[in-house]
């Protein structure tokens, strides 16, 4: 890989790009580009200077041995499914909580465990963790003995965010179709309404005795 490259990597982290856009526009693989950024110290540690001058030492030396154990390639894991959550529509820094939930031995750390580990406000975890127990994908418990909460992302975490999920465009579809009576029934606008509310109830529906069926796969 060229220094050229590099800085373009570097740029693309810096711009948010998610490794496969950066990887579309220097034409490489997008494994190359996510091994290239786990081994210079993940996404936000990423430098390109520091890269080269690494890359020059291990060509004098050759390969080094793997690293045992969790370490920069987790960081790369974690940015690609955080790049995933956010182009799904989660706020970065929700995206990046979550991440960090479910990357964990036990699936459990405080709020001050994450903003330690996120590097930011204990202000913006809060935010974060209050949208996931509120969508499901995180549980809150109490510690009695440290007298804080705990964050919990647990196996079903994965059932009760779609049943949340799903029930709320649920509402959404049953309330367009209730409005279709403040509109003549051969009215565009109600017959767009009524068809929308049919589709979207069905398709929901479908969708939480889905979830309720394959439910027993996460015990």
């Amino acid at each position: 890989m060229t220094p050229q490259e590099r800085h373009r990597i570097s740029a693309g982290l810096t711009n948010r790009l998610s490794f496969a856009e950066i990887a579309r526009r220097l034409d490489r693989p997008t494994s190359t580009i996510s091994r290239e950024v786990a081994r210079n110290g993940g996404a936000s540690a990423y430098r390109p200077q520091r890269a080269q001058q690494a890359a020059a030492r291990r060509a004098r030396r050759g390969a080094p041995p793997p690293q045992p154990g969790p370490g920069p390639a987790v960081d790369a894991v974690a940015d690609v499914i955080v790049e995933a959550a956010v182009r799904s529509g989660m706020p970065r820094m929700t995206a990046r909580v979550h991440v960090d939930l479910l990357l964990s031995e036990d699936g459990r750390r405080t709020a001050a465990e994450l903003a330690r580990r996120l590097r930011v406000s204990p202000a913006s975890v809060s935010v974060a963790v209050n949208s996931l127990v509120e969508n499901g994908y995180v549980r809150r418990e109490r510690d009695p003995r440290r007298r804080r909460d705990v964050y919990v992302h647990d196996d079903e975490a994965w059932y009760r965010s779609i049943v949340i999920s799903s029930r709320q465009t649920l509402d959404t579809a049953r309330a367009a179709t209730d409005l279709t009576d403040v509109w003549e029934p051969d009215s565009p606008v109600a017959q767009r309404l009524a068809k929308g509310g049919a589709f979207l109830e069905r398709v929901i529906q479908d969708m939480l005795d889905s979830a309720e069926r394959w439910r027993g796969l996460l015990s």
